[in-house]
């Protein structure tokens, strides 16, 4: 009987082509689209799962208000964890990072330095905890000793070979030695350690064993024992702070309590994060790699139903106008003593041969838009079709899709009454015209929504990059690591200011684009009681600094190495003087000092007030900085005049080679270190673009289809009125009216939760546009424009078509 279903469903298919590619081809894109989505989801659900015991292991967080200052930070103190494996018996175990961000190494005795992009200190748990197992070494050892490393496979191919590498030694940032004791396989890239390929032993790192409770520069994991409930952990975790916390901070602030720290309008807070949440919903401060957001996975889960459910729209649609075709059929198979039941199995087996072809085609056209797919995405995605359990999803969706698909078609035409389908007459009542109405409503409405979201998020976008930010990032080279040329880097810096195309440089660490630092607590002259602590951001920089990146001067003067006073000034930003409780003018010559536990402390003689300038993403407040002149060769930023960069670069090159033999010359451009902080918005954009115009075209194909059946339907109508003396405008705009008013309605359906919706995103920015009415009204009009486009075709092809021929067809 299903083999006898099957051959009629196939027959029936290849009758009507026309129905069958619109059907076929519209689902086939809402499944492609629909797929790639699903496994950008599972990737990025599936992050730091690999890890053993990772539903046990959590993150410390602290959330911190003082001196003005409101910080998220994702470290904690140094003793952090010894403390919880001693004072906690539900914690097992416990391992703490200290990152170093990117390191030159190179073999002892060797001059030409390779750079590795992440390094950290990390204790000697570290492969137990997580389950990480060594290619070669020992993990009883490997990072047990003062100045040992573990390098994963790809780092140690690099220098050594991984059978070669144990025993051999490195020199870190031409400093310290190193000795390798071991090698890891390559870190998974969904895991929050993807980009870290040297691991030091924290045993030789000084300040892991001091006991600093106000520091906040460890990243402090704990893994619970396997009978432990977080929630009963919270509680206890709390009483770190008068344990352990208030007694170091009373050394500083004789008297303090938490009651008066609390009124002072302070906090200090910990809490835990679990570790296979934090690439999701975790967004502190110095994160170790870059996270996403569960709000992206809950946009682009919507957006994936939203395509499989608009090319289920369509096939509901064009099904049930269809139905006009086939009313004799189910008539007749009535008569001959189909009951319902066989007409509902015989049609939802033809929507099941559709979902079936479809998904086919959709594998097809996956597989050819994936490298576009993972460009946009930013990934590696590929398709798992040598894992059963993908493909047991994939079938018994397309099953459920074929079912939700033709249940309505196959409900609504089985209950045609025969009498009237062999007389000729229920032809009205078999276009379904209500509801296919609200499902062409609901389709447009979808797509309506997606584009203005698109413009929404380009217009942001747009906003970000037009901002003043306060300093100039147009023209700006950066050479990262100039540290490397030890003695020679202010030969180097002279060097290159000669060159004719550069205007100016300047030696510093620290650059105005969003980078892993911290605050330091200041004082006023004379004031040292808690309450009145400042937290700012220092920065070390040279005279050329604010000239270089053209940043302004609201009050006082630049530094100036010719005045010996000056080493001991600093210029603040304005975002300082309220909590400073003062005025540009007031500030000049204040003296503030950061040495809270010493009886002669070194004080800072404001100099200068710059303009507030952004060094951290639009999403932030520009907190308070102070700009001190000191000595920091970590990176040199070079201003070049308009020209021929690559030229100019050549030359800076060259420079290096000669004074920095061996050592890596690594540059790029200011302007796309910045727009690297907002990839995620902008992959955000261009997947909202492609998948409106998905939507759309699935939308389109839907009402290209039915005014088609529409005009056919109306064949003999339109013939008597052309005899009648209508113009073919006049008969193209009846049968285009009923189709601009439905996609009327889903503009004004759509308009307003599209304006919620994106106002909400927006919120997640303290610098924005505000949504502006052209952008509403060029959705809408968009939408229309299209829709009046896919109809008119129809309308015009069945205008101008000879009435005698129409009349005589019916």
């Amino acid at each position: 009987m299903f083999k006898n279903y099957i051959k009629i469903a196939w027959r029936s298919l290849k009758k009507q082509p026309f129905f069958t590619f619109l059907n076929t081809f519209g689902l086939a894109i809402g499944m492609a689209g629909a797929l790639l989505i699903s496994l950008f989801i599972y990737d990025e659900l599936s992050f730091d799962k690999m890890f053993a015991d990772a539903e046990r292991i959590y993150r410390i967080d602290a959330d911190i208000k003082f001196g003005g200052a409101e910080i998220e930070a994702s470290q904690t103190s140094a003793p952090m964890a010894g403390t919880l494996q001693h004072d906690f018996p539900q914690v097992e175990s416990t391992v703490r990072f200290r990152d170093q961000g990117s390191m030159l190494l190179k073999k002892t005795g060797a001059e030409a330095n390779t750079k590795e992009l992440r390094a950290t200190f990390v204790d000697s748990t570290f492969f137990d905890f997580f389950g990480i197992k060594l290619l070669v070494g020992d993990t009883k050892t490997a990072l047990t000793q003062p100045n040992t490393l573990v390098l994963t496979k790809t780092a140690a191919e690099k220098h050594f070979g991984i059978n070669s590498a144990l025993g051999q030694s490195l020199v870190l940032d031409n400093t310290d030695t190193y000795t390798v004791t071991g090698v890891i396989d390559d870190l998974p890239k969904n895991s929050f350690l993807r980009d870290h390929s040297v691991f030091m032993a924290m045993a030789g790192l000084a300040d892991s064993r001091e006991d600093l409770w106000g520091n906040t520069n460890y990243y402090t994991f704990i893994k619970l024992i396997p009978t432990a409930k977080i929630e009963d952990f919270q509680a206890p975790l709390e009483s770190i702070l008068e344990k352990y916390l208030l007694p170091w901070a009373q050394q500083v602030f004789p008297g303090l309590t938490m009651e008066s720290f609390a009124a002072a309008g302070n906090y200090y807070r910990y809490h835990t994060m679990p570790l296979t949440n934090i690439h999701l919903y975790s967004n502190r401060q110095s994160e170790m790699s870059a996270n996403s957001s569960i709000q992206n996975v809950y946009i682009l889960s919507f957006i994936a139903l939203f395509l499989i459910v608009l090319a289920s729209v369509n096939f509901m649609n064009l099904s049930t106008a269809h139905s006009l075709k086939r009313a004799k059929e189910v008539g007749i198979r009535k008569t001959l003593g189909s009951n319902k039941l066989d007409l509902v199995r015989q049609f939802l087996i033809e929507s099941g041969l559709i979902s079936f072809i479809s998904l086919l085609l959709a594998m097809v056209l996956a597989l050819v838009v994936l490298s576009f797919f993972n460009d946009l995405s930013g990934k590696s995605i590929s398709i798992p079709f040598g894992n059963p359990f993908f493909w047991l999803i994939v079938l018994a969706a397309t099953i459920l899709l074929g079912l939700f698909s033709g249940s309505y078609p196959a409900f609504f035409m089985s209950r045609f009454m025969p009498v009237k389908t062999l007389k000729g007459g229920g032809q009205k009542d078999a276009g379904g015209g209500g509801i296919r109405n609200a499902l062409v409503v609901f389709q447009f409405a979808i797509s309506v929504f997606l584009i203005i979201a698109t413009l929404v998020v380009y217009q942001q976008l747009n906003f970000i990059q037009g901002k003043d930010l306060g300093f100039t990032k147009d023209q700006i080279v950066l050479i990262d690591d100039t540290f490397a040329a030890e003695n020679q880097v202010d030969t180097f810096k002279e060097e290159v200011v000669k060159l004719g195309k550069v205007e100016s440089a300047t030696l510093s660490s620290f650059l105005p684009t969003p980078s892993a630092r911290s605050n330091t607590s200041f004082f006023k002259e004379g004031s040292r009681e808690q309450e009145n602590a400042i937290q700012m951001q220092i920065w070390n920089v040279d005279e050329d600094y604010i000239p270089t990146l053209n940043m302004e001067l609201v009050a006082g003067r630049n530094f100036n190495d010719r005045f010996g006073t000056d080493s001991t000034a600093v210029i603040v930003n304005e975002a300082a003087l309220p909590v400073l409780g003062m005025d540009a003018k007031e500030v000049l010559g204040t003296r503030i000092s950061q040495d809270i536990d010493s009886e002669n402390p070194e004080y800072y003689t404001v100099i200068g007030v710059v303009k507030n300038f952004h060094y951290e993403s639009l999403r932030e407040d520009i907190d308070a900085l102070c700009l001190s002149m000191g000595r920091s060769t970590g990176n040199m930023a070079i201003k070049l005049n308009a020209g021929d960069f690559s030229n100019t670069i050549a030359s800076i090159k060259g420079l290096w080679e000669k004074l920095a033999p061996g050592q890596p010359f690594s540059h790029r451009f200011m302007d796309d270190s910045f727009n690297t902080v907002y990839e995620a918005e902008q992959r955000l954009g261009k997947i909202f673009m492609v998948f409106s115009i998905l939507s759309i075209l699935i939308a389109c194909l839907g009402l290209f289809g039915l005014a088609a059946f529409n005009a056919q339907k109306r064949t003999k109508e339109i013939g008597i009125r052309k005899v009648l003396g209508a113009s073919i405008g006049q008969i193209s705009y009846r049968l285009t009216t009923d189709f601009v008013k439905m996609v009327g309605v889903a503009i004004l359906i759509s308009l307003p939760l599209g304006w919620f919706a994106m106002n909400k995103w927006l919120q997640d920015f303290s610098y924005r546009i505000e949504i502006q009415w052209w952008m509403l009204l060029l959705a809408a009009f968009m939408a229309l424009a299209i829709a009046i486009v896919t109809v008119s075709y129809q309308s015009i092809k069945a205008a101008i078509v000879n009435p005698v021929k129409s009349l005589r067809t019916e």
